[in-house]
């Protein structure tokens, strides 16, 4: 089905406000949206994480690589990491 255009009517040279008051504003959609998912028992949560864009973050990822890889404890912290991947498989969560 075609959506009809809005007709937007003037009053002494102002434009008059569109009909939207049957609409919901954004902050109402989100604030319901939010309120349904605090229903089924979640929460929201903010975390920060590195810019992977930031100028800077490549370098300073491979220098931690290289330190993390030739520390003493490198086969230890592999064989760990290497735990952890593998118990999602372990558990049948694929």
């Amino acid at each position: 089905m075609q959506e009809l255009a809005r007709l937007h009517v003037t009053d002494k040279g102002e434009p008059a406000m569109a009909a939207t008051s049957s609409r919901k504003s954004s902050q109402a959609k989100v604030s319901a949206y939010r309120r349904r998912l605090r229903a089924q028992g979640l929460r929201p949560i903010q975390i920060w994480v590195p810019d992977v864009r930031a100028p800077g973050f490549k370098a300073q990822a491979h220098r931690q690589s290289l330190a993390v890889a030739t520390s003493l404890q490198a086969n230890e912290d592999q064989s760990f990491i290497d735990a952890v991947s593998d118990l999602r498989l372990d558990e049948g969560l694929e």
